[in-house]
């Protein structure tokens, strides 16, 4: 199909086994905060997106941009995999990912106005992924196309720091615990958070494209 591929950089030893099948990657909200990350973030030669922390916390993200933007130098491997210490070059496309916090969301409005000030004073550009599930759907999968709806009438009233969504997608909707039986799994069904099925994703692709395109060519990943 041609589509690019988005992964979330869990270890900073296999990312260099996957880092050139990767077009965009993600540093979850449990390890923004971590060095390990932000130096592996510094050296990948794709976008990095950061998400605020589970409390909420958005400054840990802007300190984690912050720091993949400079060169570093630690412990990691070579292209044949043996140890050696790396010197990366830093990563300009660092960016925040708001994904809610604190059992309360943080993709409206007045929430991506503080993000933009919080990036802006630290020199950064204030350059936004909004996470339509976790906490900004209140864990609540049916819920992320409210988010993606209100994210597309900011851009229809004029933001221009919100550069994408994320939004978390499967072929069923939901999900199921994960069982020593095999067998017993639904074939295409989450067995990690909860997701909706693909019809209800194609829908969504269509409607924000019918949306963005009115923008007169505003573009949005």
């Amino acid at each position: 199909l041609g589509l690019p591929i988005a992964c979330e950089m869990l270890d900073p030893i296999t990312v260099q086994y996957l880092s050139d099948m990767v077009s965009w990657g993600a540093i979850g909200a449990r390890t923004t905060e971590s060095q390990p990350h932000r130096e592996m973030a510094s050296g990948l030669s794709f976008p990095i997106g950061f998400k605020n922390g589970t409390d909420g916390n958005l400054q840990i993200a802007v300190h984690a941009i912050d720091a993949a933007t400079h060169s570093h130098n630690f412990l990691g491997i070579d292209r044949d995999g043996r140890t050696a210490i790396v010197e990366t070059n830093g990563n300009p496309d660092g960016h925040m990912v708001l994904r809610g916090g604190g059992g309360k969301p943080n993709y409206d409005a007045e929430n991506i106005t503080h993000a933009e000030a919080l990036l802006a004073k630290a020199g950064l550009q204030p350059s936004i992924m909004v996470d339509c599930s976790h906490a900004n759907s209140y864990k609540d999968h049916a819920r992320q196309e409210d988010v993606l709806n209100n994210v597309l009438e900011q851009l229809a009233q004029g933001n221009r720091s919100i550069n994408s969504l994320m939004v978390e997608s499967y072929i069923e909707a939901g999900s199921q615990p994960l069982s020593d039986d095999i067998d017993a799994l639904q074939y295409g069904m989450s067995i990690t958070d909860k997701c909706i099925d693909w019809p209800t994703t194609e829908r969504l692709l269509r409607q924000a494209h019918a949306s963005l395109k009115k923008l007169g060519g505003r573009s949005i990943d």
